[in-house]
């Protein structure tokens, strides 16, 4: 095998890849719904989960470091945002059902 097919195999976009950025793109989408909604935390965190349950897929099956194709540093960040989606959502949930809660005066 070449150094021409080994470049053009680990340059393009693999499975493992593909799905890491399915993971980053849910998790961002759950910081996003996390940051700006104050009932919607819900949806945040399941965003977070799905983020992190791909990283972890993602990291799982990967048979080589970073550069080989594999998408382990896409997985990395899946994970690390899909925890802050997950974070974000949990304390907007907190937010919301403390801002829904009757006050005693």
């Amino acid at each position: 095998m070449s150094l021409s097919q080994i470049a053009a195999q680990t340059y393009g976009l693999t499975a493992g890849r593909a799905w890491s950025l399915v993971g980053i793109v849910a998790g961002l989408a759950g910081v996003g719904i996390g940051v700006f909604a104050r009932r919607r935390g819900v949806v945040a965190v399941a965003c977070g989960v799905v983020g992190v349950v791909l990283g972890v897929v993602v990291v799982l099956m990967a048979k080589g470091g970073p550069g080989t194709g594999y998408g382990i540093v896409g997985g990395y960040v899946s994970l690390v945002v899909g925890v802050v989606a997950a974070a974000l959502g949990w304390r907007a949930m907190r937010k919301g059902a403390r801002a829904a809660a009757p006050r005693v005066e």
